[in-house]
């Protein structure tokens, strides 16, 4: 079959995993592997963009839609469940990758036999054709990637295959199952999220009393959604994982109490969870809320609201929203409870 037909071929299969699109970030000129450990990043002008990063070598994040500040925490999803430990994707180019391997032969820590070896398969002996120089800007090798704070994971170990080619265009080997795909952007992208801390609004404000409904609501400007965008340029392809708040669990921190709804569970509703207090409704039940039946005493009760966070991504490929495991993101505030006085007469 001539060379031509094969590319066209090869590049039909890949139109199925891996559909070409524009990624829509900042301008991203790539250097894979740079060093052999990571990759760069550049925005228009050549200004560092804060929210634009390349942490995870070939993959880029775009964190400008993410929840920010010093309260902001990663989402613990609700099952077991967590991104891939490691994964494949473009690492380096003809001549990072002679740049990266040549000193390691040399030095001959890994022994003679495997170093002629490696030697043969990348063809280093011959001058125009060492680790496919003659096919420059043709492709990129691929190595291994440990997603960030999964080093000591023993599944970072899982990915063992040897640094591999893959042509511009074409789709990476079919034994292996962890190359990068838009899905595994995506959940690469979910442990990037952060989202609010939870402290919610009581009324009545500071102490409250025994066997008096309070009053609880979150500001719904500062429970928005958030979203996280993976991409991998080289390749065009990209992920958006978005967290959306959906109702938020309070627990009184004793048993002593009672819960509006009885659940615990606050839903959001028209954009708002709970309803702020207004004056005169105080005898009223919440919507959200809680009444505490004993005083705190002397110290104070740890009330904690836990907001539950809807997850889904978009990305290359792919028609409408995907699921993801849902995400939960909570906080701690004191309450003071106190006995209401009664005058004797």
């Amino acid at each position: 079959m001539p060379a031509v037909t094969r590319r066209a071929v090869r590049a039909a299969a890949v139109a199925g995993a891996l559909v070409l699109v524009s990624v829509p970030t900042a301008r991203a000129d790539i250097v894979p592997g740079g060093e052999g450990t990571g990759s760069e990043t550049q925005v228009e002008g050549g200004q560092k963009d804060q929210a634009v990063s390349a942490t995870a070598g070939a993959v880029v994040y775009d964190r400008s839609r993410n929840g920010s500040g010093r309260s902001a925490g990663p989402v613990t999803a609700a099952s077991n469940w967590t991104p891939p430990a490691c994964y494949y994707a473009p690492k380096y180019t003809p001549e990072q990758l002679q740049k990266y391997l040549e000193p390691i032969w040399e030095v001959g820590s890994t022994g003679h036999e495997w170093d002629a070896e490696q030697r043969k398969k990348y063809n280093a002996d011959d001058e125009k054709k060492a680790f496919n120089k003659d096919r420059s800007g043709e492709g990129y090798w691929w190595d291994s990637y440990v997603t960030p704070g999964r080093e000591g994971d023993p599944g970072a170990l899982d990915c063992k295959k040897d640094i591999f080619w893959v042509d511009t265009g074409d789709a990476p080997p079919a034994d292996v199952p962890q190359a990068i795909t838009p899905e595994m952007l995506a959940q690469l992208a979910y442990a990037e999220i952060r989202v609010p801390t939870t402290e919610v609004d009581l009324a009545p404000d500071g102490a409250t009393k025994v066997n008096l409904p309070t009053w609880a609501w979150l500001d719904a400007a500062t429970f928005k959604p958030v979203s996280v965008t993976a991409s991998v340029p080289l390749l065009e392809v990209q992920a958006t994982t978005t967290a959306q708040p959906m109702s938020v669990s309070i627990d009184p921190g004793t048993a002593d109490a009672e819960t509006y709804p009885a659940s615990g569970v606050c839903e959001i509703v028209n954009g708002t969870i709970g309803e702020p207090y207004a004056k005169g409704r105080a005898e009223e039940t919440p919507p959200c809320g809680v009444k505490y039946l004993r005083s705190s005493g002397d110290g104070s009760y740890q009330l904690k609201a836990t907001v539950t966070w809807k997850i889904h991504w978009t990305g290359t490929g792919v028609d409408g929203e995907q699921p993801l495991p849902d995400g939960e993101f909570g906080g701690e505030q004191d309450v003071v409870v106190q006995e209401i006085q009664a005058v004797n007469r």
